[in-house]
């Protein structure tokens, strides 16, 4: 048996390669964006002297656009670096949001590195300690390999709303950071460089703020990011969120993700009293919520597909009606580097929340930034900073584009499909998974961030299919099991390769050959 997997990771192996070789040879048209679609939120500076300062000077080494998850962290992170930051937030009330609340193992280990691990606690965060699938009845329980790490890594999750306020908390706690609140209009722009901000305060003011850097992450809505990238945002279906209320989980410390009809429904804590709920509706339109019609939806579509020890819960949450949506989106990350500005967090790069990685990858972002910013001492040189953090959009890649594949095309596997080449593929899937050792954790390892590698997604991947394939074949072949075994390769290739596309072929699997991987700190003047 182990011979015949070695067969086929072998096998595998050399059709990604002759793929990958053909994706690479079709290059990426990024030309054809008008260019009025970058200008649309700039604005024009006038000069003094040939330079464009606020009325001290430069006060502020670095504006951030934003202090939800991605921006807090990161105001920390440079401040404590001895960096001053302004820090522009529309709304500094705590969020209360759906999404956001459970943070990967990976995520959680980027989080000691940026020394803000305690910021999970007092919030009642609830560790996660892996997964369990279910599918027809049947289950499969996924741990993360966490035997070579401290007892206290692991998944946590949370209330979104708590975590945020707690990063905020932790930033302003330094004097060289400032938090206001204020809706940014507009980037300033002088001769193509963003020399800050145009922003609207809470009294209804309108002020400009001055720095040398920009970050904008101001979230999945940003309207800022037209002028940095050029934001190809899919929306390929919607969160349902219920809170349930003491409500035991079939395994404790465990997410839930039930393979129901037509796609995925996920449970997890998210306090000591309350579990998620979140029931997917593919497309942009969900049942409506004041006339009756989602609740109807959830109770005679989504309630006899959950295990019996939710279901009571579940319909009770329905009951109480306190039902939210929230479209669930997708972009790749493709930017304008921009002399002044940066884009991070989900205005730069979103995937499908369904494995939640969001937050591993924004935290990862911040590390990969924090380590390229730290050897400079002056930021004002803004053509040659960014030159310099070119290399940022090429050393986040393999981490980045290996979580936002994965969400992807797990995404796709798991929906329900009439197609039976799509059927089969998901039962192996799910079989695959359950087969144990590296069969699970060579996956959980991927979703979990605690091993980010690209080529063993692929592998994990193609090798999913081919073991789909060898159930339709084995033990007596068929012209019609044949012709599904082909359909399913063609299928889960169909699914993955636009994804990498997308992503990058080259930064994603050959980094090293990107020349921006090589770029060294300007030297110091």
């Amino acid at each position: 048996m182990p011979d015949s997997y070695l067969l086929g990771l072998i096998l595998i192996s050399m059709m990604t390669l002759v793929a990958l070789c053909g994706v690479v040879s079709k290059r990426r048209k990024v030309n054809g964006i008008v260019s009025s679609t970058r200008t649309e939120s700039l604005k024009s500076v006038p000069t003094i002297d040939g330079e464009c300062r606020s009325a001290n000077g430069y006060d502020t080494d670095i504006i951030i656009v934003g202090a939800g998850v991605a921006g807090a962290a990161l105001a920390h992170t440079l401040g404590k670096d001895g960096r001053r930051v302004h820090v522009i937030e529309r709304d500094l009330s705590e969020p209360d949001r759906i999404v956001g609340e459970l943070l990967q193992p990976g995520g959680y280990l980027k989080l000691i590195e940026l020394g803000l691990e305690d910021c999970v606690e007092e919030i009642d965060a609830q560790q996660v300690f892996g997964y369990v699938i279910f599918k027809d009845g049947k289950h499969t329980q996924l741990s993360y390999p966490l035997e070579n790490f401290h007892q206290d890594v692991s998944g946590r999750s949370f209330h979104n709303g708590r975590f945020i306020r707690r990063m905020r908390e932790k930033a302003v706690s330094l004097p060289n950071v400032r938090l206001e609140q204020g809706v940014v209009t507009s980037l300033l722009e002088e001769k193509g460089t963003i020399r800050g901000v145009q922003y609207k305060t809470k009294d209804g003011h309108q002020l400009t703020a001055f720095a040398p850097l920009t970050i904008v992450c101001d979230g999945c809505f940003s309207n800022l990011r037209r002028s940095l990238c050029n934001p190809k945002v899919e929306v390929p279906s919607c969160f349902v969120g219920l809170v349930l209320e003491n409500c035991h989980l079939p395994y404790l410390n465990h997410g839930h993700v039930i393979l129901a009809d037509p796609s995925p429904i996920l449970f997890y804590p998210i306090s000591s009293t309350e579990v998620r709920c979140l029931v997917d509706v593919p497309g942009q339109k969900v049942p409506s919520i004041a006339n009756g019609e989602m609740a109807n939806h959830l109770k005679t579509v989504v309630a006899p597909q959950v295990p019996p020890e939710i279901y009571d819960s579940f319909v009770a949450a329905v009951d109480k009606g306190n039902i939210r949506t929230m479209p669930n989106r997708s972009m790749p990350a493709s930017p304008y580097p921009t002399p002044g500005a940066l884009l991070m967090g989900d205005a730069f790069n979103m995937r499908h929340p369904l494995t939640g990685g969001g937050m591993t990858v924004a935290l990862s972002d911040i590390v990969v930034l924090r380590d390229l910013l730290k050897p400079l001492r002056d930021l004002n040189d803004a053509p040659t900073l960014c030159k310099y953090l070119e290399s940022f959009y090429t050393l986040r890649k393999p981490v980045a584009s290996t979580i936002n594949t994965l969400a992807g095309a797990l995404y796709k596997v798991f929906c329900a499909s009439p197609d039976q080449a799509r059927k089969e593929m998901r039962q192996a899937c799910f079989d695959y998974l359950s087969l144990g050792g590296v069969f699970s954790t060579g996956p959980i390892s991927l979703l979990s961030g605690l091993n980010p590698r690209p080529l063993s997604l692929v592998l994990h991947f193609f090798a999913v299919a081919i073991y789909g394939v060898g159930r339709l074949l084995l033990p007596f072949p068929s012209p019609k099991r044949i012709w599904i075994g082909a359909r399913l390769i063609s299928g889960a290739s169909g699914i993955i390769f636009p994804i990498i596309k997308a992503e990058g072929v080259r930064q994603m699997f050959f980094p090293v050959t990107v020349p921006a991987y090589y770029r060294r700190a300007p030297p110091v003047k």
